[in-house]
């Protein structure tokens, strides 16, 4: 008889629903009987738990009871609080030797190789705003080129405006204006953009001159500068701008994909409205794909620093060195020491527990949502970490300091160079992103199932047996390689990603 129920480590004191679970249940294989009503995906004391102790899940502390907690009980916030321990960091006692593949057995696919010897998934034009001022001029720009006026361009892949809320009323100096600029820099060297054109007021503090000037930018026939006062306003800066696309279009179309090594993709990882499932299924799959890119000697970038709180350790021991551990733990302590006090934030913000829906879908704490989100990053050596919008250069498993928000979290994945992204998702996220497509993928069989318009690979299989997360791996890897080659993702067929770059600010608006 097949188990109600998932047990994820024999040391665990809890396991979880794979049901709606009806009260005076009984579970065989745990030999207990519920004595509540069980959601699915939620979690259930194998044994009693007495106020004080710890609750243990994937092998590891989740938090602590807040009052006696008896077998067979509903384990959730209502019973459960964090625990507050000393992390016991250890650098590089994980590391294990990766063997690379040579490269003449690397898997392949299509990209676009571009003169800087980078690959792209993609071959868009851009217009970038480097204030806000500027987003709806972009916009309009991109938005005269219809599926009709590019009909004729097989190998353009579109025109996309990149805008955002920013760029004037900022400090000039600090962090926040520096991850601005690293965010706008990376963006404008990004692989999966052929052509681009800067777009500015001609006031802001954000000045495109002075980006022109350290960044190193020139105009070119597929690189172009302008600010909307100097060409003479809205109406014909929209027709300039219109009309260069109208040059660069033929251009870009010479372009061909031609067969490049995995070793070229950089994997952007995320996760949102999570679930229970999220860390059993979707998030150890995606980890399984991230192994087989890195075998193939390619990238895979983890990220959002305040959902690997309380699981940062594990990542330590798998640093290839001290040096290389102690930046993800430099980054923690500057959240909880730095940034949130700064902002007029508690330390122990850091400890909040999950989103409405991630508590709906059986998450009770920081610490649990953690542990299943490290499980992305697959069980390969950490090589590098980076700050938000850093360049990734090194091959291998990395990680980027961002924030928990998906959408401005990969805005610096993408900054940093990532020209794929895998989302895992349980509550049912649409998110999508340009210039970089995005991968869904399922926690489970009912929300593949109920939104298959958005979701692109069901991890649920692995909850109902047809499948292991070794598989799902393969499946994920395969999928990865047709999507980097020119297959559309669902978020792209749905036409999501204009609107989803949003770098990270901080500090005050003047």
């Amino acid at each position: 008889m097949e188990s109600l129920v998932i047990r994820l480590h024999e040391n665990d004191n809890v396991v979880t629903a794979k049901s709606d679970i009806e009260i005076n249940v009984k579970l065989d294989h745990e030999n207990i009987n519920t004595n509540q009503h069980i959601p699915v995906g939620h979690k259930i004391a194998t044994k009693d738990i007495a106020k004080g102790e710890e609750i243990i899940k994937y092998d590891n502390i989740i938090g602590v009871a807040i009052e006696n907690i008896k077998s067979g009980d509903h384990i959730h916030v209502h019973n459960t609080g964090m625990v507050n321990r000393k992390k016991d960091y250890q650098f590089s006692k994980g590391c294990k030797e990766v063997k690379v593949l040579p490269e003449n057995e690397r898997a392949t696919f299509m990209g676009y190789r571009r003169a800087n010897g980078k690959v792209g998934t993609r071959n868009f034009i851009g217009i970038i705003s480097s204030v806000n001022c500027s987003a709806t001029v972009c916009k309009k720009i991109a938005d005269f080129f219809t599926e009709e006026a590019l009909s004729e361009y097989d190998n353009v892949d579109g025109i996309v405006s990149i805008t955002h809320g920013t760029g004037c009323g900022i400090n000039s100096k600090g962090l926040g204006w520096e991850l601005l600029q690293a965010t706008i820099a990376g963006y404008s060297r990004h692989p999966n953009f052929g052509g681009l054109i800067i777009i500015g007021l001609g006031c802001e503090v954000n000045q495109v001159s002075g980006m022109a000037q350290s960044m190193s930018w020139a105009n070119s026939d597929t690189f172009k500068m302008m600010t909307i006062q100097e060409v003479g306003g809205t109406r014909k800066t929209i027709q300039e701008g219109v009309e260069i696309i109208k040059q660069m279009l033929p251009i870009l179309n010479k372009s061909k994909r031609e067969k490049c090594p995995a070793s070229e993709l950089i994997l952007g990882l995320e996760c949102g409205g999570s679930d229970a499932y999220s860390g059993m299924t979707a998030n150890p799959a995606l980890g399984a794909a991230v192994d087989l890119l890195v075998k193939n000697g390619g990238t895979g970038t983890l990220a959002e620093t305040p959902e690997i709180f309380g699981a940062e350790h594990l990542l330590t021991r798998r640093a290839i060195n001290e040096e290389v551990g102690q930046k993800i733990v430099n980054f923690i302590k500057w959240w909880q020491e730095d940034y949130l006090i700064k902002f007029e934030e508690n330390k122990e913000q850091l400890h909040q527990d999950p989103s409405p829906g991630n508590k709906a879908g059986g998450l009770t704490t920081i610490l649990e949502k953690s542990l299943g989100a490290v499980a992305k990053g697959g069980t390969t050596n950490l090589v590098d970490v980076y700050q938000f919008a850093e360049n990734i250069k090194a091959k291998g498993f990395t990680f980027m300091n961002t924030p928990g928000y998906d959408v401005t979290s990969v805005t610096g994945l993408i900054a940093g160079g990532a020209n794929m992204i895998c989302f895992t998702t349980g509550r049912g996220s649409v998110f999508g992103c340009k210039p970089t497509p995005s991968i869904k993928l399922a926690t489970n069989d009912d929300l593949y199932n109920r939104m298959t318009e958005d979701m692109d690979i069901n991890c649920g299989k692995i909850l109902l047996g047809e499948a292991t997360i070794g598989e799902m791996g393969e499946e994920i890897f395969q999928l990865i390689l047709d999507v980097a080659s020119g297959k559309q993702s669902k978020s792209e067929i749905n036409g999501l990603g204009d609107l989803e770059f949003v770098p990270w600010q901080m500090g005050a608006i003047t």
